[in-house]
């Protein structure tokens, strides 16, 4: 098959994949959320659209979105430590606790059930749109972060968690140090570089020791669905600043309560689909 016929028969598949693209890149610039918890469940429900199994299609979309992430974060990382908003002292602690969560959870991906993921992706969502409704920037619980033994089990979690459900490290990272009274722009500086050690080591283990399922879309190295990474990077990156001009004449706050009552929606819809076959 040549790139024309390719592009012919796939042309609603690649028409959803852009529009991805523009749908997280707008999201990521407008209200500051990773691209991986609206890419995740976008390609969990794209996927099983043409034909893809639930399970697999949870797959792919897991291991697809960490590797989307990797340009977006290097891209940020520029951005935040220009402002000097990347704390590389934090990094330098949890950079190797982190990297030992990622390898766990990366290499778990490819040994378990995309069920597993599918529950835990959608406990994620649910409790990270909990945190966007309710949670005010000003309710940190502690005064500042825990010991070492305390911050390696935080970055091994962040690791962990993050790899096996295909988020970078805004997600849990950035409210979890704001918990601590940690300081709110530093946060998400840094969870740019907690992204990108998550993302690169995360990918190629799934790419590489993944097995691909028998009904996986076209382009599928190991778990990695290169076609849809090609589709969705350039918009992501494109779009981003699109949806950071848009922040400063929309009410952003607003905005962001809709979207967690939407990610809360999505998170209970997967886990329906799970439980209930709904």
């Amino acid at each position: 098959m040549n790139i024309t016929e390719f592009l012919i028969n796939n042309l609603p598949t690649l028409l959803a994949l852009l529009a991805t693209g523009v749908f997280a890149g707008i999201l990521a610039g407008l209200l500051g959320v990773g691209g991986g918890i609206v890419i995740v469940p976008v390609l969990f429900f794209l996927f099983q659209g043409f034909g893809v199994s639930a399970e697999s299609a949870m797959l792919i979309a897991t291991a697809t979105s960490l590797a989307t992430i990797v340009p977006t974060s290097i891209s940020s990382i520029r951005s935040h430590n220009l402002k000097g908003n990347v704390d590389v002292e934090l990094l330098k602690r949890w950079a190797v606790f982190i990297l030992i969560g990622v390898l766990v959870g990366a290499w778990l991906v490819t040994h378990v059930e995309g069920t597993l993921l599918t529950m835990l992706f959608g406990v994620i969502a649910i409790l990270s749109a909990l945190n966007m409704l309710f949670r005010t920037g000003k309710s940190a619980l502690f005064k500042q972060l825990p010991n070492k033994a305390g911050q390696s089990v935080m970055g091994t979690s962040i690791g962990f968690f993050s790899s096996m459900v295909g988020i970078g490290g805004g997600t849990l990272s950035v409210p979890l140090l704001t918990l601590y009274n940690y300081p709110a722009h530093k946060a998400v500086g840094t969870a740019a570089a907690i992204g990108l050690i998550i993302s690169l080591p995360g990918a190629l283990t799934m790419m590489i020791a993944g097995t691909t399922p028998a009904d996986a879309p076209a382009g599928t190295l190991g778990l990695v669905n290169v076609v849809s990474f090609v589709c969705i990077v350039p918009l992501t990156v494109l779009f981003a600043p699109v949806g950071a001009s848009l922040a400063s004449k929309l009410d952003a706050a607003m905005l962001k309560k809709v979207f967690a009552f939407v990610l809360f929606l999505t998170g209970a819809r997967m886990l329906a689909q799970l439980f209930f076959g709904g």
